[in-house]
């Protein structure tokens, strides 16, 4: 049976892919963005499969309507994937707090208001699947992503606390970690600033790394929508699924090096308790 999707953030990179992919599987889709008018090729080639709808992520009222709109039009709503989202690289220290709050505001609540619009659908159905695209940088805390990991960390609790409360009432929810992929990511609507030369080994020296990596991530964005699709069609889909090589190692190495300092801190962790014999 097809499915009914809503893809936020859908005008280019993963979200176009996704889109993509889904109509390549026979689904219907509502692509958002806060600029439809990217969209036009895309709907006029699957005039039949896909209705664009003007959506900023951050604004309740509109994530409202947009979920009721892909109702209205495609009669129900299976799918939720919260793309939508930016990541700029500075150091903490130069980022203002109205910078921090503007990448939350996307990034974290962009993916809470769209989940809470869509939630009630979902429960009323038994059914549904959440999306909700993290980042391996929701895993691990680089150099220079100090807004952009603090949402995606933010997303990742949202997503696991979701997870828990829906799973019984028959929804899925899976968190998607990408790596680098072959987009527009790091393109000109990244702000990459090496901030002050004290940080130049860090934030510098990953600002640095972006402008090069741009263009040359390993990441094939056609064969992540395959993988997102096929998510769709899984009776249990993971709730989180790691998506690149490069993600995956670097999950990886850091979780290892996590348990170790865990291990390694042990004694001190559990000699907190009271003692009983007092």
């Amino acid at each position: 049976m097809s499915k009914v999707w809503l893809v936020t953030g859908s005008s280019r990179g993963l979200g176009r892919a996704i889109v993509e992919g889904a109509v390549a599987a026979g689904d219907r889709v509502l692509a958002t963005a806060r600029d439809v008018t990217a969209l036009r090729g895309l709907a006029a080639g699957y005039s039949d499969q896909v209705r664009t709808y003007t959506l900023d992520v951050t604004d309740e009222v509109a994530a409202q309507s947009a979920v009721n709109a892909g109702i209205k039009t495609f009669g129900r709503l299976d799918v939720v994937v919260n793309n939508a989202g930016y990541g700029n690289i500075k150091p903490i220290e130069d980022t203002s707090v109205r910078e921090f709050r503007e990448e939350l505001e996307t990034n974290l609540f962009g993916t809470i208001i769209v989940t809470k619009a869509a939630l009630p659908h979902f429960r009323a159905a038994g059914s549904g699947h959440f999306i909700q695209f993290s980042s391996v940088g929701g895993r691990i805390g680089p150099p220079g992503r100090g807004p952009y990991s603090t949402a995606k960390w933010g997303v990742e609790g949202f997503s696991e606390v979701l997870s828990r409360e829906v799973g019984p009432l028959g929804i899925k929810v899976t968190i998607v970690e990408p790596g680098g992929f072959r987009t527009d990511f790091a393109g000109k609507s990244t702000k990459l600033e090496e901030g002050d030369p004290s940080y130049d080994a860090t934030v510098g020296a990953t600002a640095r790394f972006q402008r090069d990596y741009n263009g040359k991530q390993p990441g094939d964005p056609l064969k992540a929508a395959l993988a997102v699709v096929k998510l769709t069609r899984t009776e249990k889909p993971p709730l989180r699924l790691l998506l690149g090589q490069d993600a995956y190692e670097g999950a990886r190495r850091n979780d290892l090096a996590r348990l170790e300092e865990a291990e390694a801190w042990k004694d001190v962790s559990t000699s907190t308790g009271f003692d009983v014999s007092r």
